[in-house]
């Protein structure tokens, strides 16, 4: 059975702030990491994963250890960031011929993964959004002609580079130069194996990529939607529970609260009284939601306080947070423009005309405080009562 290499050692610039306290796979999506889906999505196509771990690899080594359900998980160390093509290159030790290769932070499923497999070699690809931001491939019948990074004005409709591949251990055998960027990427010798031989390509019908933050709301959305309704909490009395609501055990939903499908609740959360939880949003464990505070399409950490009569919208929530009284997180703009972030010194369109702020972990907001559509707001910053905040903090 053949083994899969996962890619799992950047530092996850384009996701910060949530990357500055773990590294980009063991984000999560609807309440599970993003290494530990693509674990499961594995499961019963291989027998072994080998994980190339780098910035902050010491956690995913904890999380996962040496064995995930029937996989066999072996790491391999990249200490410093030299590329996909470098991290690739260094699991060749652990593979014999033929083996599978894959992001550790983008979302793939099961049955893509098993229509790459079919064919050898091949590439799995997927469409987007904005093919623009990604490897755009030109195919011809069944095999790859070209790869181009990032073009300028693809068709909207391109197939575009998953990250995802089934190949022989030889094609560490071309040699390829560092990018301008100082580099070396897995898509040259991908480039160079197409020269040379012919390269089979699957298309995808539900791989997401999770480059940016907003990515990530995108995912849970997906995600959430397979929630069933289990409700194990303690629920008071005058309380509206509406669509598949997973509330885990130890949850205490106070009186009057309304809450709408679908939404997940984590083990060890106090909401209400009165509180208004609205669709595809995942709350994590430990939490305190107050009273009057109402919560939309976003993904709240562990141990986040969101006190009285507190609006979060479209809104990514890192752990142990203080979110204070009266505090709006707005998600849409007055002219109903899409709302672009400033990521990596450049203003990136998010493609949403509902997005709100991205906080990272141990944020303190004070009482009365109102955040503008696109923030993002660094760990451990401590914004004062009756702010005005935006950009990046």
């Amino acid at each position: 059975m053949t083994k899969a290499v996962i890619i799992a050692g950047g530092n996850g610039v384009r996701m910060q702030p949530l990357t500055l306290a773990r590294p980009k796979p063991l984000l999560k999506v609807a309440g599970k990491t993003i290494l530990e889906h693509n674990l499961d999505q594995l499961e019963g196509l291989v027998k072994e994963v080998v994980i190339v771990i780098g910035y902050k690899g010491d956690m995913i080594q904890s999380l996962i250890g040496d064995r995930y359900g029937k996989i066999k998980v072996k790491y391999v160390i990249q200490e410093s960031q030299l590329g996909t093509g470098d991290a690739a290159k260094r699991a060749t030790g652990m593979i014999k011929d033929k083996f599978l290769l894959m992001n550790g932070d983008d979302l793939y499923f099961k049955e893509d993964i098993k229509n790459c497999l079919k064919k050898y070699p091949s590439i799995l690809l997927g469409t987007v959004k904005n093919p623009s931001s990604f490897g755009v491939i030109e195919c011809h019948d069944d095999f790859v002609r070209s790869i181009t990074e990032k073009p300028e004005n693809p068709p909207a409709d391109s197939l575009v580079n998953t990250g995802l591949y089934f190949l022989d251990k030889s094609i560490f055998d071309f040699k390829i130069e560092k990018s301008p960027r100082g580099e070396l990427e897995f898509t040259d010798y991908i480039r160079a194996l197409i020269m040379n031989q012919r390269l089979y390509f699957a298309t995808a019908s539900k791989w997401m990529p999770v480059s940016y933050p907003w990515n990530l709301l995108e995912a849970n959305e997906y995600m959430i939607e397979k929630t069933k309704k289990s409700l194990r909490g303690k629920i008071e009395k005058g309380c509206v529970i509406i669509g598949n609501v997973e509330i885990e055990s130890s949850v205490f939903i106070k009186s009057g609260t309304r809450i709408e499908g679908p939404v997940r609740i984590e083990s060890g959360t106090i909401i209400g009284p009165n509180a208004f939880i609205r669709g595809n949003t995942i709350i994590g464990k430990d939490c305190r939601i107050g009273a009057g505070v109402e919560i939309e399409s976003s993904v709240i950490g562990n141990g986040v306080y969101i006190s009285h009569l507190t609006y979060i919208g479209d809104t990514i929530i890192g752990e142990n947070c203080n979110i204070g009284g009266g505090t709006i997180i707005t998600n849409m703009r007055l002219d109903k423009q899409s709302i672009k972030i400033e990521v990596k010194g450049k203003k990136i369109n998010s493609g949403r005309k509902k997005f709100g702020a991205v906080i990272g972990d141990r944020v303190s907001i004070g009482i009365n405080c109102s955040v503008m559509p696109g923030t993002m707001i660094k760990n451990d910053s401590l914004i004062y009562p009756a702010s005005v905040v935006k950009g990046n903090i």
